[in-house]
């Protein structure tokens, strides 16, 4: 279906019993049409940045290398990001690859599995000489990206309307979905180290040490603060 080279399959027949080669073409093009659509809604800062002209003729080669996996189109593309990474007329703009990422991780914390937060309150009741040897479990929906590239500057700068040009700088995200819709925000120097740390079990006194380590101005109370507003922390073990 997706190689137009290729004859149409024998003892194909429209409904009067002619050949059924130019219907057999149009739903070639239809599930070309179909896949490219899907790229386009799942990687709408991707099509932006390559404009129309561009990204229909990436997304043809990539559908056809890549065709779908599932019958569930939320999860087609993931192989996207690796694609723009490899592919030569782009090596000029390696930042795309990790929008795409981001892109698909958002689209990964929509379709997560739903989990109930902790309470706003609930690291405040405990002790404070408890609090370094507490462990946190978290949401699905939670998405952490790191990235060489200002990849939250590129993706806010063409997803709203007044965000700044992006710096010159590396950046990390997290996306939580603290409701419906999941929220992509930019991460303090230091923040990804730190929520790895955690999910490999370390316990909040041992991860933040780590943090601080790589970066002397780790801002603990300011990645806490995004974790708890975005509901990303489901459990505390102290």
């Amino acid at each position: 279906m997706l190689d137009a080279a290729v004859d149409v399959p024998d003892g194909l027949s429209d409904a009067q019993g002619r050949p059924a080669g130019r219907r057999f073409s149009v739903y070639r093009n239809n599930i070309a049409v179909s896949l490219t659509d899907a790229l386009q809604t799942g990687f709408p800062v991707i099509a932006k940045l390559l404009g129309d002209a561009n990204f229909k003729p990436i997304a043809g080669l990539f559908l056809r290398a890549e065709p779908p996996k599932s019958a569930l189109m939320m999860h087609y593309g993931a192989g996207f990001p690796g694609f723009l990474d490899r592919f030569a007329p782009l090596a000029h703009l390696k930042y795309l690859r990790d929008v795409a990422r981001a892109e698909l991780a958002l689209r990964r914390s929509y379709h997560a599995t739903d989990s109930d937060p902790i309470s706003a309150n609930a690291l405040a009741e405990i002790a404070p000489e408890d609090l370094p040897s507490i462990r946190m479990t978290f949401a699905p929906a939670m998405q952490v990206l790191t990235s060489q590239w200002p990849v939250y500057d590129i993706w806010a700068y063409n997803t709203f309307a007044d965000h700044p040009k992006p710096r010159a700088s590396a950046q990390d995200i997290l996306i939580t979905r603290p409701e419906f819709d999941p929220n992509l925000e930019l991460l303090p120097a230091g923040g990804a180290s730190f929520i790895a740390a955690l999910e490999l079990g370390h316990s909040l006194g041992e991860a933040a040490a780590l943090a601080t380590e790589t970066t002397p101005d780790f801002d603990l109370g300011s990645v806490l603060a995004l974790l708890l507003t975005g509901n990303a922390i489901t459990s505390l073990v102290t």
